[in-house]
């Protein structure tokens, strides 16, 4: 099925395509990534439930005789990945224009250093924008979230270097109760749908869909949503989703450890609204970095305030007319440009 309207609203609202069957252009499907199921994962209680969990799938790995690199930050769901990972070779981002942020590039080489692994700098510009953004929005047939061109870059990298599979550490925050933000309350229905929603397609489009239908399959009694399974459903898909494509496009096997873990007890969320997000990964940090301070969370970093602080917005008539750029966060306009460039790739 042929929706335009649908895909651009889907896409502005959830970063990806939520309907399977619905595309924007005949010829050009897309696919969502599938998670791992409930019933193949480990379940774990403890810290050391986790630890002895990755040790055993790295050990699983080893036997495969592949050459393993890891996408490696300053954050600690990849510091701890690296304690694994002795010998083997480590990426990093550096942002040419957009700051290097110091601080996160000190703790990745702190990492590094610690556990013996070979770095790699991975320097990103927009340069990386143009060069690989075509390849992974045909790939997905759909706009892309603004990490799949580094992403990408830093796989094909690696590739260079022999090795066979990248080991990253993206879904500790879903399992681990690491999205603090969207945790911190229990939400009404309409509360948590705008709080959710990336960027607003009736904000921005001149025809919209309404995206709603989807919360409406997580909504509670006395307007109530149940929020947890929405990102455990929803978010999954979206968040992984950039991994799966870029790695495909550059024709690489990746592998995320946390992905196969699943916590044995109901996140305490008194614990992650009380300043401990992820508190069964931060037991583990600090198990095996004693010396230093747990670092706060670190999302993958991307200078997009800084690529688009000087835009003046979309053109096509799809979009509406002289949008005030100032309301929207850099990640939006990212959303908003990307959309076009799509939409101007695909009808060339």
């Amino acid at each position: 099925m042929i929706d335009k309207i649908y895909c651009m609203s889907s896409y502005l609202a959830f970063r990806y395509i939520e309907a399977d069957h619905v595309d924007f252009k005949e010829g050009l499907h897309h696919q969502n990534f599938v998670p791992c199921s409930d019933k193949e994962k480990i379940s774990c209680k403890t810290s050391e439930d986790i630890d002895k969990s990755i040790d055993k799938q790295f050990e699983k790995l080893k036997l495969e005789n592949k050459k393993l690199g890891i996408m490696l930050s300053g954050g600690m769901d990849s510091a701890i990945l690296a304690s694994y990972m002795r010998g083997c070779d480590a990426y990093t981002f550096r942002f040419i224009g957009g700051g290097y942020q110091p601080d996160e590039l000190k703790r990745a080489e702190y990492y590094a250093n610690y556990y013996g692994l070979n770095l790699h700098y991975v320097d990103i510009s927009w340069e990386t924008v143009e060069k690989y953004l075509n390849d992974v929005m045909i790939a997905k047939a759909a706009p892309v979230h603004s990490i799949e061109p580094q992403i990408l870059q830093a796989a094909l990298q690696a590739k260079t270097d022999g090795v066979d599979m990248m080991i990253v550490g993206e879904s500790s925050d879903l399992v681990f109760g690491g999205m603090d933000q969207l945790l911190s309350k229990d939400w009404s229905f309409q509360e948590f749908a705008s709080r959710y929603i990336f960027t607003k397609p009736e904000d921005v489009l001149m025809q919209s869909a309404d995206v709603h239908y989807l919360f409406e399959r997580y909504r509670l009694p006395n307007d109530k949503i149940d929020f947890l399974k929405f990102m455990d459903e929803v978010f999954s898909i979206e968040s992984s989703g950039s991994y799966f494509n870029a790695f495909g496009v550059a024709q690489m096997n990746y592998y995320d450890p946390y992905a196969r873990l699943k916590m044995t007890d109901p996140l305490d969320l008194n614990r992650v609204r009380n300043g401990e997000p992820k508190y069964l990964i931060r037991e583990l940090m600090a198990k095996k970095y004693p010396e230093i301070p747990v670092p706060n969370k670190v999302p993958m970093p991307r200078p997009v305030d800084f690529y688009f602080k000087d835009w003046k917005g979309p053109v096509r008539s799809e979009f509406k007319r002289n949008l005030d750029m100032s309301k929207f966060t850099g990640n939006q306009k990212w959303q908003m440009w990307c959309l076009e460039r799509f939409l101007n790739l695909i009808e060339n």
